[in-house]
């Protein structure tokens, strides 16, 4: 029997399995390091020598040990001893007295690589090595690592289970330790485990978005274990969202913090940004008040950036920036002023309702006439408001409403009203003038015509003052002269200068003894008009030399000596009168005696025509202190006239009443002048001799 068994060693499997000696395992394991193995073995041994009670002994060898008396790396003999690197972790957990030699390895370690041969002892003829039939154990590094399943969507807020999985396919061995970690992970959070998966029930939260969650897998040996680590897609609706500022080119956006109001001046560069931490990205916009100025596609995830090259007054306004994906939405608005001097300022003439009758520019006559009221208001464009003020030729106005100072009112034009009214709009950041030229307009005032012989002729002359400047004509009984006018028998000469129109008429020739003559002025706002009435003497009654040199040369030498009579009593009784002892005014000389040297037999009827009554007269506006219009009485003869209420026809000035039109829309003054011919005569052929008699200047009507 012994030579049979070691015949069986010798010659190999095909011989022991001939002596009933087999084995059934797998030729090659391999197992990665760290990791549990088990090897399923089974064998067959003849039943030839032992019972039922015999014990079966197992021994796992390392190839190459000496199986009598060298140490195996498992056994189920309790008395043997086995290699220490083994020990504890190579386990024969077969039972040989039921054909099974599996083996389990745990905690595999490199050097655990190897053959290895079974041997079974039972009895007295059950001996046998298994060298035809070796395990050759592999060992490699360790890269299995434990899977992670993680929902395709984690919702901020909402309750998701995530599972870690360890493929470990041996049950024999002992279960591996999960353990997460991650910041999403509390302590409280780890669910079941086993020896093959765990289980965590995570809530996530919008700061969890992209953070890192690890499941490990801890072996029996320490410092081995295995890890999978994923990062977590955590989805939720936009938030913290903020708006940046970039007043420069190049300069880098601060943050505009929880002010709504942002203030930029014109013309400044400025960028607004828009960023919002969301999951999925989302759509970003930007609206002023109601209207969208620009958005963002979601795949575009950067902050949404509004470009203002050169704010303008019209860029200010309400801007929101607004985020919004599947999740919900968010948004922002900022109120943007945009700050400028004034500009834009413009004069506006109102009715009382505040109705806008006409827009005024720059340096543009006003033309109002006189007497009527105004109603200004000044308007302008500037942020932070202006303040108004008005001037009328440099002296500062006093607002009629204090409350609204861009109102002026001017309830009665005069003439010193006109000049330069200026309207003036001034805030912090610079001021703007408009001027508008006030022209007081008004209708002509007619200066009474005067009339006196000059040569063979007859010359009047007519002036009139209004805004615009009036135009003159005369009308000759039925006939009208205007402008500059020229025959045989009269010639007309207008001429202007600034308000004033002057007029001059020169008739010859023969005249009728009812000529009728007046003076016409007229502008645009009125007209007025002065008459003359002149009956002259029939001539021929007149030219009776007997009569001419008896009756008037009598009548007048006798009428000579009647007033000389009279002043030589008017002397003496001055002389009389005059206080003894009042000296004269030293250094004054005597006033000198008017002497006149002239026939006293001038004579002509000036008949008015009937007119109103003398409370209707109105008074004659002055001419202007450049040069008095001809014709105007001088000063001197109004002085004499004053004095001499007895003699109203002393001087040429002019009797004037007022007759107003009611067909005309507008007033017409009708004057009455009065004629005095201080000369000759056309028909008279003699001349006064001079006799150096001075009389007083007596003229008779």
């Amino acid at each position: 029997m012994a030579l049979s068994l070691l015949m069986a060693v010798l010659w190999g499997g095909s011989q022991a399995q001939s002596l009933g000696f087999s084995l059934r395992v797998q030729r090659e394991v391999t197992v990665q390091e760290g990791l549990c193995v088990h090897v399923p073995c089974t064998l067959f041994y003849p039943p030839h020598g032992w019972t039922e009670d015999t014990p079966a002994l197992g021994y796992w060898f390392l190839a190459g040990t000496d199986t009598t008396t060298g140490r195996p790396v498992a056994t189920n003999k309790q008395d043997r001893e086995v290699q220490a690197r083994s020990q504890g972790r190579f386990q024969l957990t077969g039972d040989p007295r039921n054909y099974s030699c599996s083996l389990l390895i745990r905690d595999v370690r490199a050097e655990d690589k190897g053959q290895y041969i079974f041997r079974v002892e039972r009895g007295g003829y059950v001996r046998y090595n298994f060298q035809e039939s070796p395990l050759n154990l592999k060992v490699t590094a360790l890269t299995q690592k434990p899977d992670v399943y993680v929902p395709e969507t984690l919702d901020s807020g909402r309750q998701a289970t995530l599972i870690c999985v360890f493929n470990w396919a041996f049950e024999e061995c002992p279960a591996p330790t999960f353990s997460w970690m991650g910041a999403a992970v509390t302590p409280q959070e780890p669910g079941p485990k086993s020896s093959y998966f765990s289980v965590l029930s995570l809530t996530p939260r919008p700061r969890d978005h992209g953070t890192q969650l690890t499941c490990r897998v801890d072996f029996s040996r320490k410092g081995v274990s295995a890890e999978t680590t994923v990062q977590l897609n955590v989805t939720y609706a936009p938030k913290d969202l903020v708006i940046s500022v970039s007043r420069a080119r190049v300069s880098a956006p601060q943050p505009q913090g929880n002010s709504p109001y942002l203030e930029a001046q014109k013309g400044q560069f400025l960028q607004l940004l828009c960023a919002a931490e969301s999951q999925p990205p989302a759509t970003l916009s930007w609206a002023l008040e109601d209207r969208i100025l620009s958005w963002s596609h979601p795949w575009s995830p950067r902050p949404l950036a509004l470009l203002l090259p050169g704010v303008r007054p019209g860029d200010s306004g309400r801007y929101t920036c607004r985020a919004e994906n599947r999740l919900g939405s968010q948004n922002r608005t900022l109120n943007l002023s945009v700050q400028y001097a004034p500009e834009n300022l413009r004069v506006m003439a109102l009715e009382a309702n505040r109705t806008v009758l006409e827009n005024l520019g720059n340096y543009k006559s006003l033309p109002v006439l006189e007497g009527q009221s105004l109603r200004l208001l000044c308007v302008a464009h500037s942020n932070p408001p202006a303040r108004l003020s008005w001037a009328l030729g440099g002296q500062t106005l006093s607002p009629s409403q204090p409350a609204d100072p861009s109102i002026l009112e001017l309830p009665q034009i005069q003439t010193e009203h006109e000049g330069v009214l200026t309207c003036q709009a001034q805030n912090s950041l610079g001021s703007q003038n408009i001027s508008l030229y006030l022209s007081v307009v008004y209708p002509p005032r007619l200066l009474s015509p005067s009339c006196s012989w000059e040569g063979e002729g007859l010359r009047c002359t007519c002036s009139s003052r209004a805004r615009p400047a009036p135009t003159l004509r005369w009308r000759l009984g039925e006939g009208l002269l205007e402008g500059n006018h020229s025959n045989a028998s009269l010639t007309v000469n207008s001429s202007s200068a600034g308000p004033w129109a002057n007029s001059s008429l020169n008739l010859t020739g023969p005249l009728g003894s009812d000529l009728r003559l007046s003076c016409e002025a007229r502008n645009v706002h009125g007209a007025q008009s002065a008459a003359v009435l002149v009956l002259l003497p029939d001539k021929k009654e007149l030219l009776s030399k007997a009569f001419y040199n008896g009756t008037f040369l009598g009548m007048g030498i006798l009428t000579l000596l009647f007033l000389c009579l009279i002043l030589v009593i008017r002397k003496a009784l001055r002389k009389k009168q005059t206080p003894t002892g009042t000296p004269a005014q030293a250094g004054t000389p005597p006033k000198p005696r008017p002497t006149r040297r002239s026939t006293i037999l001038d004579y002509i009827n000036v008949v008015p025509n009937p007119g109103p009554p003398a409370r209707n007269r109105k008074a004659t506006p002055s001419s202007p202190s450049q040069a008095s219009p001809p014709g105007a009485p001088s000063g001197e003869c109004k002085k004499n006239q004053k004095e001499r209420q007895a003699a109203p026809h002393t001087c040429p000035g002019p009797r004037s009443f007022t007759q107003v039109s009611e067909s005309q829309n507008h007033q017409e003054e009708l004057h009455y002048a009065a004629l005095t011919f201080s000369g000759p005569r056309p028909w008279q052929t003699r001349e006064s001799k001079d006799t150096g008699t001075e009389y007083e200047d007596i003229r008779f009507h």
